[in-house]
């Protein structure tokens, strides 16, 4: 049976569509990015806005690797420190925020992966540390899943996705995240768009023998990923 025809099949007898496949990976930083997420459903009821303490997983195993470390760890504001920004998914089930002003680095990825998993010409990813962000609703709604060890459940490195609404909150890998500033909501506000543009501006271009635009911004261009590969100019050419 074609896609489609389950689909419509599935729609008419009122049964449970069945579950995506996992997808593409690209590697940032060294880190292996997984594209695509499980199909978890919210459970529970979240946090309030402003708290620091997701809703602690049902099973003990999934309770040590969620809440005992950072972001999902407890934290008070005054351990936290200043929010500099605030994100949230598209639905706006999944919240979070940063206590750091600028991330540890910025990039535009031109890989397959990327290109597939953002349905986009590149995907725009900020470095942070993990306990720079902490999340503030809808942490027990998140799902997972590992290209590296072809799991759903959470194992690093991970790909994190609101199981609502599906935006892609963040690749988690064993050291830091890679967040998404489409998803800070500073970006909707015209007063404070420059700001934003300013501390998210990326410092170079990496898999840009990938690409499928020219981006003539003058930034380092990497034909795979950054500092390990042959650099670029805006036209793809190998520099001397």
């Amino acid at each position: 049976m074609s896609s489609i025809g389950a689909l419509w099949t599935a729609f008419l007898c009122r049964r449970p569509l069945p579950p995506a496949p996992p997808s593409f990976f690209c590697r940032i930083n060294s880190h292996r990015i997984p594209t695509m997420a499980g199909m978890a459903q919210y459970n529970g009821s979240s946090p309030d806005l402003g708290d620091t303490n997701p809703s602690p997983p049902k099973s003990p195993a999934d309770e040590s690797e969620w809440s005992k470390r950072p972001p999902y760890s407890i934290r008070s504001p005054e351990e936290f420190g200043p929010v500099k920004w605030r994100g949230k998914c598209q639905c706006g089930q999944v919240t979070y925020q940063l206590s750091r002003d600028r991330p540890l680095k910025s990039k535009f990825c031109h890989c397959r992966g990327c290109q597939v998993m953002h349905g986009a010409p590149f995907q725009w990813a900020a470095i942070f540390h993990k306990s720079d962000l902490a999340f503030t609703r809808g942490a027990e709604g998140l799902t997972f899943y590992s290209s590296s060890a072809g799991t759903r459940e959470y194992t690093l490195p991970t790909k994190v996705y609101c199981s609502f609404c599906r935006t892609p909150i963040m690749d988690e890998g064993r050291n830091v995240c890679l967040l998404f500033p489409q998803a800070i909501e500073s970006a909707d506000y015209d007063g404070d768009r420059k700001h934003w543009r300013e501390a998210f501006e990326i410092d170079c271009h990496i898999f840009y023998g990938k690409r499928v635009l020219e981006v003539p911004d003058g930034k380092p261009k990497w034909s795979g990923l950054d500092e390990q590969s042959d650099l670029l100019d805006d036209e793809g050419r190998k520099k001397e």
